[in-house]
């Protein structure tokens, strides 16, 4: 398909680029050469070119030169909980029933109802730095603690595409769970963030 095939071949470009042979600010070969080298037809080349324009790793005007573009700002996290101190944009809010896992996050019944919201994060640029995914039940309430944990995960198509992004690129999924003062849970999020644009800092909290 010639969807898998310019996708195969961005993936191929940006290996390429990871390794070295072409540095930040250096300008790929010409689509049409590129195509010669792939034997492909020079529209995969220039769809493979727009999708690693489109995730931030080549700049420059279509039908013109394209170059690495230099790597993201890195940002630290160091409190899941913090609010995000630059624009967001609220992508979903549809209900969604409570998989396994958000359930035994949530204490509730399997495929119960939950309210839920998507944010987009926006670094100062414009550029999405952050993909938030909550869930809760009811209305939403203060809370008075959290927990949150650290993994990686591979990026789904749609969450790639809200990152701008290849599909299957690693990220960073910080599992936000916030507590009343009981010790109830009240909402759990899926904090999402690119290796590339984050580092994670485990800071010890004040007293």
């Amino acid at each position: 398909m010639p969807d898998a095939r310019h996708r195969r071949i961005a993936a191929d470009l940006y290996r390429r680029i990871a390794a070295g042979e072409w540095t930040p600010g250096q300008a790929l070969p010409s689509r049409r050469r590129m195509a010669v080298e792939y034997g492909e037809h020079e529209q995969t080349m220039r769809l493979a070119y727009r999708l690693l324009r489109t995730a931030g790793i080549l700049y420059g005007e279509p039908r013109k030169a394209v170059y690495v573009a230099h790597p993201p700002a890195m940002r630290t996290l160091t409190d899941a909980d913090a609010d995000w101190p630059y624009s967001t944009e609220t992508t979903d809010t549809r209900p969604r029933p409570a998989t396994e896992e958000v359930a035994a996050r949530l204490g509730v019944r399997l495929g119960v109802m939950l309210r839920h919201e998507t944010v987009e994060c926006l670094d100062p640029g414009g550029r999405s730095a952050m993909l938030v995914t909550s869930w809760w039940r009811g209305q939403r309430r203060p809370h008075a603690s959290y927990t949150a944990e650290v993994g990686c995960v591979s990026l789904t198509d749609e969450q790639a595409h809200g990152l701008g992004l290849l599909m299957d690129a690693l990220a960073f999924r910080v599992i936000r769970t916030r507590f009343d003062h009981d010790g109830l849970p009240l909402e759990t999020a899926d904090l999402i963030l690119p290796m590339d644009r984050w580092l994670i800092r485990l800071a010890p909290k004040q007293t």
